[in-house]
């Protein structure tokens, strides 16, 4: 799992928790990303920070250094329906900033984009999701379709 450039606290110690809560050891952070020992972020953790190691790095340099056919998904408000696309068992998850959603820079370098749909489907709702819902969700979809 990468994030970047997520601001909130309780947002990144929640979304560590969901991380641990599926299976996810490693996320890694851009460095503008709230710090992970802010006390805040501990309290979300709920003791996940023990168990799920979180690294900060210039983003593009990282995703760059992956191998060219390596599944790098990105959820986007323009990207595909996320219950009609195939989820592989390994892949990068990019998570977005809680006003902005993923950096141009590192948008470039997605090869998937997600899009998870509201219900039901054309009805008036909200905007966008929360980041840390939004993780859960993804997270959710990959472990339901890979195992």
């Amino acid at each position: 799992m990468v994030l970047d450039r997520v601001q909130d606290p309780g947002n990144l110690g929640t979304i560590i928790r969901i991380a641990d809560w599926f299976g996810i050891r490693n996320i890694v952070c851009s460095n503008d990303t709230v710090d992970v020992f802010n006390p805040k972020t501990v309290q979300a953790t709920m003791g996940a920070l023990a168990r799920v190691k979180v690294h900060y790095a210039d983003l593009v340099p990282f995703l760059k250094s992956l191998p060219n056919d390596f599944p790098v998904f990105g959820t986007f408000l323009e990207g595909d329906n996320i219950y009609q696309m195939d989820l592989p068992q390994k892949a990068v998850i990019i998570m977005g900033n809680e006003g902005n959603g993923i950096s141009k820079e590192v948008g470039q370098l997605v090869n998937k984009k997600l899009f998870i749909p509201s219900f039901p489907p054309n009805e008036p709702t909200s905007e966008s999701l929360n980041v840390a819902v939004a993780t859960a969700i993804t997270c959710a979809e990959f472990r339901r379709r890979t195992f």
